[in-house]
Parts: C-alpha cells; sequence; structure tokens
C-alpha cells in the first residue's frame, strides 16, 4: 500500500501544489481545508505523516496536533506563515516533529517528508534481537518496536522524542552539541535554531525523568549539549 499523507492547509492553490509533489513522488495524498474536517480525516484515517498548517479556519493546527497527539505519534510536519519562534516553540511542545516556513520549495519539503518517515519505518519481528533494546538503568529502548519502557511501565513518546532518546542513548557519557543533534537526529540543517533540541529535550524529561527539573538521565553540559548518564 502506498504512504498515506494527510494535507491540511486552508490555501487551496497551496495544498494543489502540495498534492501534485507528494503524488509524483508516489504518496497517496489526501486534503482538508478546515481544522474540524482536517481533525476527522487524520483520526479515521490515520496516515503516516500530516502537513498541517497552523491557521485554519475552525480548529487550528495547534489545537489539532494536540488532539491528534493523545492517539498517534505518526510524523506531523508544521506548516506556517509566521516565522516568529513563539509559534515554532509551541508546535513543538504540542508534540509536532517538524516545522515549515512559508514560502518553502516543494524540494525542500519533500526532503523533510521522506527524513521523518525514514524514521517511522518498523523493522520486522524477525529481525528482532536482544542487540536492538538499549538499557540505561531502569529505561529500556527497543529500537524495533520503537517502544521505551521505565520500570517496566511503557512511556509514550513522539517519533522524535524517540529518535533523539535512542541517539544519546547509543553513546552514554559522550556529551553532544546541540549543532551536532540537530544534523544527526533531525538529519538537515536547521540553520542555528537549537532552541528546537532544547525544546525536545525538556519534553523528554518531562516524560523520563522522576523530577525533570532534576534530571538524573538526559543531563546537561553547560555551555556545551546534552549527554545520557550512564550506570554507575
Amino acid at each position: 500500500m502506498p504512504t498515506k499523507i494527510v494535507v491540511v492547509d486552508d490555501e487551496k492553490p497551496i495544498a494543489e501544489i502540495l498534492e501534485f509533489n507528494l503524488q509524483k513522488e508516489g504518496y497517496e495524498v489526501l486534503i482538508a481545508h478546515e481544522g474540524n474536517e482536517a481533525l476527522d480525516l487524520i483520526l479515521e484515517e490515520v496516515p503516516d505523516l500530516v502537513l498541517l498548517d497552523i491557521m485554519l479556519p475552525g480548529k487550528d493546527g495547534m489545537e489539532i496536533c494536540r488532539e491528534v497527539r493523545k492517539k498517534y505519534d505518526m510524523p506531523i510536519i508544521m506548516l506556517t506563515a509566521k516565522d516568529d519562534e513563539i509559534d515554532k516553540v509551541l508546535g513543538l511542545e504540542l508534540g509536532a516533529d517538524d516545522y515549515v516556513t512559508k514560502p518553502f520549495s516543494a524540494r525542500e519539503l519533500i526532503a523533510r517528508v521522506k527524513a521523518n518517515l525514514r524514521r517511522k519505518t518498523p523493522s520486522t519481528e524477525e529481525d528482532k534481537t536482544d542487540e536492538n533494546i538499549i538499557k540505561i538503568r531502569e529505561i529500556s529502548i527497543d529500537l524495533d518496536a520503537y517502544l521505551v519502557k521505565k520500570n517496566d511501565e511503557e512511556v509514550e513518546l513522539t517519533q522524535r522524542e524517540f529518535e533523539l532518546l535512542k541517539y544519546l542513548a547509543q553513546y552514554p557519557g559522550q556529551v553532544m552539541t546541540r549543532e551536532h543533534l540537530l544534523e544527526t537526529v533531525w538529519g538537515y540543517d536547521y540553520f542555528g535554531d537549537v532552541r528546537t533540541v532544547d525544546v525536545t529535550v525538556r519534553r523528554l524529561r518531562e516524560k523520563i525523568e522522576t523530577d525533570s527539573s532534576h534530571p538524573e538521565y538526559i543531563l546537561t553540559r553547560r555551555g556545551v549539549g546534552y549527554f545520557i548518564k550512564g550506570d554507575d
């Protein structure tokens, strides 16, 4: 079955351009132009990825993102005409995996779509081995199932949160700069927008730490970056 993408944008010419370029890449594309319609479509179709405009009639993109994240973890890329830092950060806080500021090129957007979909491709059960499970004290990270548990309790993470935790856990004790994490985990140049990493780390800490204000797993090396504290 082809990969299914829902495009949500109230500007019909933009939605049609996105549809054309995505279909050229072999994706199945469904379109919504209004917030309530978009939320119903996403919850009914459960697509592989959502391209979601922020400014919409009815429910806005932020509200839709919040509602979708209550049930599903498919990649969400926010589309915004606003180049304001607060909009980007708020979208990430609500669980979006990525954002693109209008105007953007079709080539850039397709690259973002492919990068996010690659990270969502599951492994087969036959490929699963103990080597694909990383354990950091009470936390286990199942690389095949995209599953994180703490004390045997499942921790619900978005795709981007999982990828960041996985990468840090693969190199316990090694400090990673924000710029390096952007390049490696996000997979493309964020033009120095390191706040993206900070927001995602903060969300992760709220989910895996006993006290996010006094983290025991994801630690900060002030002025440098972040690292996972391994076994003592």
